[in-house]
């Protein structure tokens, strides 16, 4: 099977986004991220939990690929 343009696009888009989460996760637990305001923390929390959707959203486009 070969992989058209567009799902091309989708596989990078969730490697990048994979890339980013990657880093992000581990930061939740360091000392520079304690030091943020309780709604920063809050807001990088949630911004890491709708990452983590979204590249679930993008590995089931990519599984119907096939």
């Amino acid at each position: 099977m070969s992989i058209l343009p567009h799902q091309q696009r989708v596989i990078v888009e969730k490697a990048e986004l994979d890339a980013r989460l990657e880093k992000l996760v581990p930061f939740l637990s360091s000392d520079t991220c304690h030091a943020l305001s309780f709604d920063e923390r809050g807001r990088l929390k949630r911004q890491a939990e709708v990452m983590e959707m979204y590249s679930g959203i993008l590995g089931a486009r990519i599984a119907a690929f096939a």
